[in-house]
């Protein structure tokens, strides 16, 4: 039992490096979002495409990667996985000398082609190395090491990438054509330098993993579900495991509206870039903090249902304070979205994958896919900004002015997804036969 108990501590401690490793790379999307916007002159809805290039390969890649886990393993498959990582970010260099916004989504669809590997293979793989019911806190332990290296990348990158842009957004309304493709063509190259170093550390941790001592741990692959007297054939008799996909999409829609968007939202009221960049650290150290009462809580004192409860509840009351409220004090409820957002993937998984047996591989690879929320909202967020604008701006008011309300205004998508995330907290996850019985 002791060498199993230390087999498990070094397992949950590699698989909280790759937590780390794709919280890294994900949560700079905050910083490239403004990045973007500025050096490719995009619009609101445009920019967010970032997320959706990121995001998207989720679906396009969860079952894809399913497969390649069971044909090669979880040390291989991970291996992969942060190799692909790397390649995608050395496709940041000839995107920023062309300075073309589809070569940068390219690299970052790459990107989360090697994060989806990742996810496929760590998520199910933390949450089945040990009892079900304390899953979620281990997996609030990988989120306090996603999102602190989330923090870092933020203030690392955001030195990096948004120094100097409010200069630059001034300059670039009165610069001739030539002034402004030098600077924007300058602002561009400052990604060179940090995206070499990433694809380095990336293969080299994509060569080191192979050697990782991760035992062998899986969900039994004939162990039968039955339902009365019948067994279980197909994942489509669980409407749990559906409900737990789509409370999985509009939750992980609403985290990146909420950490990705905050920076672009501190600008649009008129905060200088020099505090903006750090909008987004604020998000993640809110999440930080619930991660950490999670693990001290789950699930001793608090049940992994309760908790997500309150997570959705919190969720709709900050929504309804960032729409009555203006300000830094809008800013400062945006960030609070991460003690609402925390401990809601941790919750989610276990109160999904609980009592699929053999079906637990397929079903995990379809959460997989639930992530994919982060390409579909957020862009529909930017949207309802951009034509908010408009219609304000036809009405006469000024552009900055304009642009402040609608993306205040805007954050009201939030409230529908937060209610979701309720439904299945108080009764989605109960549901475990389309049958009463």
């Amino acid at each position: 039992m002791t060498q199993t108990k230390n087999s498990n501590t070094k397992a949950i401690a590699i698989i909280a490096g790759l937590f780390a490793i794709f919280g890294f790379v994900t949560w700079i999307n905050g910083t490239l979002i403004p990045f973007m916007k500025t050096i490719n002159e995009l619009t609101e809805a445009q920019s967010y495409l970032v997320a959706s290039a990121s995001y998207i390969s989720f679906v396009v890649m969860a079952l894809p990667a399913s497969y390649l886990l069971n044909k090669v393993g979880y040390k291989k498959g991970m291996s992969i996985g942060l190799i692909i990582m790397a390649i995608g970010a050395l496709v940041f260099i000839p995107a920023a000398e062309a300075r073309t916004y589809w070569i940068f989504l390219t690299g970052i669809f790459i990107q989360g082609i090697g994060m989806t590997i990742l996810q496929t293979a760590a998520n199910p793989y933390i949450t089945i190395l040990g009892p079900i019911e304390s899953g979620a806190k281990r997996i609030a332990i990988m989120g306090i090491c996603n999102k602190g290296a989330g923090v870092i990348a933020n203030i690392i990158f955001g030195a990096l990438l948004l120094k100097g842009i409010d200069e630059v957004q001034d300059k670039l309304a009165t610069a001739t054509d030539a002034e402004k493709e030098t600077m924007l063509n300058s602002m561009a190259d400052s990604v060179f330098m940090p995206y070499v170093i990433m694809a380095i550390v990336l293969f080299i941790f994509g060569l080191l993993i192979r050697k990782a001592p991760l035992p062998q741990v899986d969900a039994d692959e004939t162990e039968e579900v039955k339902e009365g007297s019948n067994t279980k054939t197909s994942i489509f008799q669980f409407p749990h495991l559906w409900l737990g996909v789509l409370t999985l999409f509009v939750y992980v829609g609403a985290e990146v509206i909420a950490g990705d968007s905050i920076i672009a939202y501190g600008l649009s009221l008129g905060f200088p870039a020099e505090y903006a960049k750090f909008f987004t650290p604020f998000t993640l150290i809110a999440m930080i903090s619930m991660y950490i009462l999670g693990v001290i809580l789950i699930p001793k004192y608090l049940k992994q249902g309760t908790a997500l409860k309150i997570s959705a509840a919190l969720g709709i009351i900050f929504s309804i304070c960032i729409l009555s409220t203006t300000g830094f004090t809008s800013v400062v409820f945006v960030a609070a979205l991460g003690i609402a957002n925390a401990l809601v993937w941790p919750a989610v998984w276990p109160l999904t994958l609980d009592g699929l047996g053999k079906f637990t591989k397929t079903a995990s690879a379809l959460l997989i896919m639930a992530i994919s929320g982060g390409a579909i909202i957020p862009p529909l967020y930017g949207r309802l900004v951009d034509s908010g604008k408009e219609e304000l701006i036809a009405s006469g008011v000024e552009q900055a002015e304009a642009l402040a309300t609608a993306s205040t205004s805007s954050y009201w998508i939030l409230i529908p997804c937060y209610a979701i995330i309720l439904l299945f907290a108080v009764w989605g996850h109960k549901m475990k036969s389309w049958t009463k019985n």
